[in-house]
C-alpha cells in the first residue's frame, strides 16, 4: 500500500490541548497508508521537538502580523511544493490561511476542518468567517458531539459533513509510590492535605474564580492544597482574587510545564471548573495517569464523565457545589474508586490508535474519488513518491 501525503496545520505548538491532540494523532495515525507532515505559525514548544523526534517532518512558518504576505506565499510555496493529498487544519487560523494559500498554490488539497473547543461566545466575525471555511471544507472533524451540534448551527453548515471523533490519548506507565512522593515534596504539598491540581491556560474561559470561590467557603483546616499548571493572560488577576478571596496560601501557580502526566499522577485529584469544553485533553490525560476528576458539567465533559462513576461533575460556575466535591476527595477510597473506572474508560475509547483511525476514516473519505477503488482499497502511489 502505498501512503498519502497529509499536513496538520495549526497556528502555534504553545502547550495546550489542541497542540497535544496533534502529537497525539501523529502517534496513532497509521504510517502505511499516511506520510503525515506538519506546519506550525508561532510558538516552538518541547511537543514540537517530540513530533520531529518521531520523524514526522514539521514545517515553521512564522507569522508576524495578523495580514502577512510573506507568510502566505511559504505557505503557498509549501503546498505547492509538496504536494498533499489532505490539509487537516486544527484552528481557525489554520483553516482561513488554508483556503487562501490553496487559491495562491493552484493545488486544491482536500480540507479537513476542526471543532475544538465549543466556544459559544464567539463574536460573529468569528461565525462569518467559520461558515466561508467549511463550505470550502471536505468535512468537518468534532472532538464532542455538543460541539459538532453548536457549530452546525451557528453556520448553517450540513450536518453531515460532521464527524465526531473523541480526543484519543496515551497511558503512562505508573509512578511507584517514592516518585510520587517525591513530586509531591518537590511542588511543596502540605503533609495531611489533599492535592489538588489544575492544568490549562490561566484564561476566562477556564473559569478559576470558581475554584477560588469554592476554596473561600471551605474551612481552612478542610481545603485542598491546589496547584495551578500553566499560563495565560489572567495569571496576575487571579492571584490578586486568591489574595482577596483569603487563599493565597492554598494555591500554587507552578507556570507552564513539561511533566503535567507525572503531575496528575502524584495529584489526588485533577479540577476543571470551565464555562464550557469541548472534549478536554487535560481531563482526558488525567483520567489516562489514574487520577480522579472533577469538571463542570458543560460541553464534552458530559460525554467523558458519568458523574459519581468515574468523575465527579458540578453544577457550572456553582463555588458551593464545587466546594462540595472537593470535600468528598479528601476520601481516598472514593478517589481511588473514581480513578480506576476512568482508567477502564480511557483504555477502552480514548486510545492514539482509535484517534489515529477514526480520524484516517474520514481522510479516505474526503480523497478524490479515483483514489479509491470501488472496494475502497486507495490506489494512487503518495504524491511526491515513484510510482
Amino acid at each position: 500500500m502505498r501512503r498519502e501525503r497529509l499536513l496538520v496545520v495549526i497556528d502555534g505548538m504553545e502547550v495546550g490541548g489542541s497542540q497535544r491532540q496533534v502529537q497525539h494523532l501523529l502517534t496513532g495515525l497509521d504510517r502505511r497508508r499516511w506520510a503525515p507532515e506538519l506546519a506550525f505559525f508561532r510558538c516552538d514548544s518541547f511537543l514540537a521537538d517530540a513530533i520531529r523526534r518521531d520523524g514526522v517532518p514539521v514545517h515553521y512558518l512564522p507569522k508576524r502580523r495578523r495580514i502577512d504576505p510573506a507568510f502566505l506565499l511559504a505557505y503557498a510555496r509549501l503546498l505547492r511544493e509538496r504536494d498533499y493529498a489532505i490539509v487537516h487544519a486544527f484552528s481557525l487560523t489554520a483553516e482561513w490561511a488554508t483556503v487562501l494559500a490553496r487559491a495562491l498554490s493552484r493545488r486544491r488539497p482536500a480540507l479537513v476542518a476542526s471543532e475544538r473547543s465549543f466556544a459559544l461566545d464567539r463574536p460573529a466575525w468569528f461565525w462569518w468567517l467559520k461558515r466561508y471555511v467549511l463550505g470550502r471544507s471536505a468535512a468537518v472533524i468534532a472532538n464532542s458531539n455538543a460541539g459538532a451540534r453548536a457549530t452546525a448551527q451557528r453556520t448553517r453548515a450540513p450536518a453531515a459533513k460532521f464527524v465526531t471523533v473523541a480526543n484519543g490519548v496515551g497511558v503512562p506507565a505508573g509512578l511507584c509510590d517514592e516518585e510520587r512522593s517525591r513530586i509531591r515534596r518537590a511542588l511543596g504539598v502540605p503533609d495531611g492535605r489533599a492535592f489538588g491540581l489544575f492544568v490549562g491556560r490561566l484564561v476566562s474561559v477556564k473559569n478559576l474564580p470558581c475554584l477560588i470561590r469554592a476554596l473561600a467557603t471551605m474551612p481552612p483546616g478542610a481545603r485542598p492544597w491546589i496547584a495551578l499548571a500553566g499560563d495565560g493572560p489572567l495569571r496576575t488577576v487571579i492571584e490578586r482574587l486568591a489574595t482577596d478571596q483569603g487563599v493565597a496560601a492554598d494555591l500554587a501557580f507552578l507556570g507552564e510545564r513539561s511533566d503535567a502526566t507525572e503531575l496528575m499522577q502524584a495529584a489526588d485529584f485533577l479540577v476543571l471548573p470551565s464555562h464550557f469544553e469541548g472534549l478536554s485533553n487535560a481531563l482526558l490525560e488525567s483520567m489516562a495517569a489514574g487520577c480522579a476528576v472533577i469538571a463542570s458539567a458543560v460541553g464534552g465533559n458530559l460525554e467523558l464523565i458519568d458523574d459519581q462513576r468515574n468523575g465527579l461533575l458540578f453544577r457550572p460556575d456553582d463555588a458551593d457545589a464545587l466546594a462540595a466535591a472537593m470535600s468528598r476527595m479528601a476520601d481516598p477510597l472514593l478517589r481511588s474508586r473514581l480513578a480506576q473506572a476512568a482508567l477502564r474508560h480511557v483504555i477502552e475509547h480514548h486510545s492514539q490508535q482509535a484517534l489515529g483511525a477514526a480520524t484516517s476514516a474520514v481522510y479516505e473519505r474526503c480523497l478524490p474519488p479515483q483514489d479509491v477503488k470501488a472496494s475502497g482499497a486507495p490506489t494512487r502511489p503518495a504524491r511526491g513518491e515513484a510510482k
